[in-house]
């Protein structure tokens, strides 16, 4: 009985652990897919779409002391409402009716982590 529940206990650790991995792994897919055109793979600001004529410098994730500025609630409001919404550029897009409330959170953890 006790090789049952010790055997029962490690295969559901694993697995969730497996699950927080490729929630990860999704994350970074979503952010790939909607956030590194411009702000780069690296969140530095140097994504494809920024050219010399782009009209904005996007927002470099990687300077701290930037990031410290900005409240999780902005960074969240950003995501879905666009850069409009804090009064930064329009060339930020809304995301708010494509991405579900728990991808805008992982963004956020995502791209805090770029700052680290």
């Amino acid at each position: 009985m006790s090789r049952f529940v010790i055997t029962t206990t490690l295969a559901a650790g694993l697995a969730l652990g497996a699950v927080g991995s490729a929630q990860a792994e999704d994350i970074k897919q979503v952010y790939d897919f909607y956030c590194a055109q411009c702000h780069g793979v690296n969140g530095d600001g140097k994504g494809v779409n920024v050219t010399a004529d782009f009209a904005t410098d996007p927002r470099n994730f990687t300077v701290g002391a930037e990031m410290a500025k900005r409240t999780d609630e902005d960074i969240k409001g950003v995501i879905k409402d666009g850069g409009p919404s804090i009064s930064k550029s329009p060339l930020m897009p809304p995301w708010g009716a494509t991405l579900s409330a728990a991808q805008v959170d992982g963004l956020l953890g995502y791209i805090r982590k770029f700052a680290k």
